[in-house]
């Protein structure tokens, strides 16, 4: 019986799904999916999805690539957790959504004016400066993003918080002049870089 359902689930694994266990972090998890539909019923954002996750996973085993790797839900996942703790088959969603949108962008394949994506380029750009983030220069970007008159509106429409943070010392006006830097800002970024080759060679090994 255990040769059977083995040959029966090679059987079932499309090019698409082999490439999404190889390449997507816990992406072997996909072929699990029993299309409850219980992860978008406690999505918050459920409802602004495209593809709700189970329907991505559904899409992946069908070999839908284009589909898949060009939508922008797995960007929509804010890591609330929900579908991961309500999960009957305690599947890793989040980590697969996370891991999605992640190989999409390696691919070069991320829609245009994907705003989770441009948060996540400017965050990551913010931290590796000083390996820690300057919440002052990240919140000003962020403001600005669309434009110098829609970032004044949006400064306007925040400045009670902005006043807030500036009063509880969560962000300084001397953040505009560089900031605090992590105390070995070289050994963190001989880490990162790292962790880079060895994400290079996974690459080269696996061929995606």
């Amino acid at each position: 019986m255990g040769d059977l359902n083995q040959a029966m689930i090679e059987k079932y694994r499309t090019n698409f799904l082999k490439e999404v266990e190889a390449n997507v972090e816990e992406g072997e998890w996909v072929k699990m999916c029993m299309q409850c539909g219980v992860c978008s019923g406690s999505c918050p954002l459920g409802k602004f999805w495209d593809h709700p996750p189970q329907e991505l996973f559904m899409m992946i085993r069908a070999g839908k690539r284009d589909e898949v790797l060009s939508s922008d839900s797995m960007w929509m996942c804010t890591s609330c957790y929900n579908c991961v703790v309500r999960c009957p088959r305690e599947l890793p969603i989040t980590h697969i959504m996370h891991g999605l949108a992640h190989y999409a962008k390696r691919l070069g394949l991320v829609p245009e004016s994907q705003p989770t994506a441009a948060f996540a380029q400017m965050f990551w750009d913010n931290l590796m400066q000083k390996g820690r983030v300057n919440e002052l220069k990240l919140g000003l970007k962020l403001y600005f993003m669309n434009g110098f008159g829609d970032g004044i509106k949006v400064a306007l429409k925040h400045q009670k918080i902005g006043m807030g943070m500036l009063k509880t010392g969560r962000m300084s006006p001397m953040e505009a002049f560089g900031g605090h830097a992590v105390k070995d800002l070289k050994g963190f970024q001989s880490m990162i870089k790292k962790a880079q080759e060895l994400e290079d060679q996974r690459i080269a090994e696996h061929g995606a």
